[in-house]
């Protein structure tokens, strides 16, 4: 009623404002009164007309529906001036205003089917931009790794009946599997299989890559060779998933090989290699030590490609860093350029962290500069790995530098990730620098990066190079405040700390807590104990307890039995050290053999 009183006052030029009974009583009067004044003014037309011998007058209302309202006014003369006062004038009015009035409510009811008829329209129109937007939510909260909101966004869709598309589905899966909810995202999958919509191939890859990325070697097989049952077949991207998974397992070389003649055997020419599944192969030949087959691959690739890519050259730049051939990484740095390709972050990475592991600093801060200056901004492992060089050289001063340049450039963005406050604060503990270890900690928590139990044990470093043990002791006993619990890193620190502050009864206090809470001990524990015995005298003690090693099958190197040799030398037994010194090696190659 509402609806209709609404557009009774649209028809009649009233606004619409609140659909109160009065207001629509008081619209109705209006529209009647405006009805008899637009009679009257008709009447008066036609009897103010000179044809004084009308005898038979029609009005006809000019609109959509027409030929419905007549006027019978035979009997009606100009001198009449009774008009309506008499049966036949009032005859003559009703009879109008009833055909009106049917005639408007007609119209008023066609109408209102129409607006029915493009609500509906709009609706339906409204329910696909809701699903698509649906759809657009899902993706986005999948992309920011929200995969709880997106299967319950994805189960409201399908409470209503309504299905996502395999592109939306797909979203799901590959979030699942890079977050390692493999069970999950089968499920799925098999809710595809089942329901639909029908998994494409890059759901498969998708599934495929993930069960890689777990070393499920076997899975992805068997997930593989379902796919041409379902009515699709694998692509270049498939069997490229599947040769990088199996180069990086032992034993599946062939089949890795077979894989690749799968992909020079599609719809592809035969003489024209695969330019990724090459390139996986390069770096495995490169990983194994076979240069020789791998630059022949890259000739190959040379002679037969159309273009080759900058990650070809990473790979092969990378290749011959870790064999140490650093001349012919620069030369390929340089054939890039000639080419057009431009070296990125990978490529200056390689190279600063090949140059680092030599102890060539230098160059490495040189290849970061002209990295800058190439418009390629460094990000955090090229930092990680010139700070780790730099902490190996010993190089406070420009490590310190490297921080805050590091700082200045990621800060607004995105500060640092924990390894790299870890290296800082390592690296002035080791130098005896508390004051920048602590300072270091204080502004990594002041930009949100929370420590972990290495942090500790680089802050437990840093107070026992300060000669602060007590300090040492309250921040182990501050780590089970934050969530964390002392690894055996964190006891061995302190019992060599205590020994070296001649303090036994303290080592063998944490020694008993360190099993109580059921931190097994290593080689570095067992050897802190050994030292001790030497140092005062009980050799015997020491004997037992390197006997226990042997016996535990613990890695065994050359500390304990350094020490144990040296205190035999000292005791002038050099029999003994020898016989000591053979037992060891005999034991090395046995551990070898084995």
């Amino acid at each position: 009623m509402a609806t209709t009183s609404a557009i009774l006052f649209l028809t009649c030029g009233e606004q619409y404002l609140l659909p109160t009974p009065m207001a629509t009583h008081v619209a109705f009067l209006r529209y009647i009164n405006r009805t008899i004044q637009s009679i009257n003014q008709r009447f008066a037309h036609i009897f103010c007309s000179q044809d004084d011998d009308i005898k038979n007058v029609r009005i006809m209302r000019e609109d959509d529906v027409g030929r419905k309202c007549q006027l019978d006014a035979q009997d009606c003369s100009l001198n009449d001036k009774s008009f309506g006062g008499d049966k036949k004038g009032q005859h003559a009015v009703f009879n109008v205003l009833d055909t009106m009035l049917k005639s408007s409510l007609e119209r008023l009811k066609i109408m209102r089917e129409n607006i029915s008829m493009v609500k509906i329209g709009l609706h339906g129109y409204a329910c696909e931009y809701n699903n698509a937007e649906n759809e657009a939510t899902i993706r986005f909260l999948c992309l920011e790794s929200k995969l709880v909101a997106a299967l319950w966004l994805r189960r409201r869709m399908v409470q209503k009946g309504i299905l996502p598309d395999v592109y939306t589905h797909n979203h799901i899966v590959n979030g699942l599997c890079k977050t390692g909810f493999m069970e999950k995202a089968d499920w799925l999958f098999r809710q595809m299989l089942e329901s639909g919509p029908r998994p494409n191939c890059a759901t498969y890859n998708t599934l495929i890559k993930g069960y890689c990325a777990l070393n499920s070697i076997e899975k992805a097989l068997d997930l593989f060779s379902t796919m041409s049952n379902a009515g699709i077949q694998p692509n270049r991207v498939t069997y490229n998933i599947l040769v990088h998974a199996l180069l990086r397992e032992k034993g599946h070389l062939k089949n890795a090989r077979k894989m690749r003649e799968d992909i020079l055997n599609d719809d592809y020419d035969e003489d024209k290699p695969d330019l990724v599944s090459s390139t996986i192969f390069m770096d495995n030949y490169f990983k194994n030590g076979e240069s020789n087959r791998a630059l022949g691959l890259w000739n190959e690739l040379i002679q037969k490609c159309a273009r080759v890519d900058v990650v070809s050259y990473n790979v092969l730049i990378n290749g011959f860093c870790l064999n140490k051939q650093m001349n012919l990484a620069y030369g390929y740095a340089c054939e890039m350029l000639k080419k057009g390709l431009i070296p990125d972050v990978f490529t200056y990475n390689i190279l600063i962290g090949a140059l680092c592991k030599e102890g060539r600093i230098i160059e490495a801060s040189y290849i970061l500069g002209v990295m800058s200056k190439m418009g390629i901004m460094p990000d955090q492992i090229s930092y990680r790995m010139m700070i780790k060089g730099l902490r190996l050289n010993g190089d406070v001063v420009q490590a310190k530098d490297l921080l805050l340049r590091m700082l200045n450039n990621f800060m607004v963005q995105k500060p640092p990730k924990r390894i790299v406050w870890n290296l800082i604060i390592d690296f002035y503990g080791r130098f005896e620098d508390l004051r920048n270890a602590l300072f270091t900690r204080n502004l990594m928590l002041a930009f949100g990066v929370l420590p972990n139990v290495f942090t500790y044990n680089a802050l437990i470093l840093a107070q026992l190079k300060s000669g602060n043990i007590h300090n040492a002791l309250c921040l182990k006993e501050e780590m089970p405040e934050k969530g964390l619990h002392p690894d055996v890193v964190t006891y061995n620190l302190l019992i060599g700390g205590a020994y070296d502050f001649g303090r036994p009864e303290l080592a063998r206090q944490l020694y008993d807590e360190m099993l109580h809470r059921g931190c097994e001990p290593d080689l570095k524990t067992f050897t802190e104990f050994i030292k001790d015995y030497c140092i005062r005298g009980h050799v015997e003690d020491a004997e037992g307890l390197y006997a226990r090693i042997l016996k535990a099958g613990i890695v065994n190197d050359h500390v304990p039995v350094q020490i144990l040799f040296n205190k035999y030398c000292k005791l002038r037994e050099p029999v003994k050290a020898f016989l000591f010194y053979q037992d060891w090696l005999a034991s090395k190659q046995d551990s070898n053999c084995s």
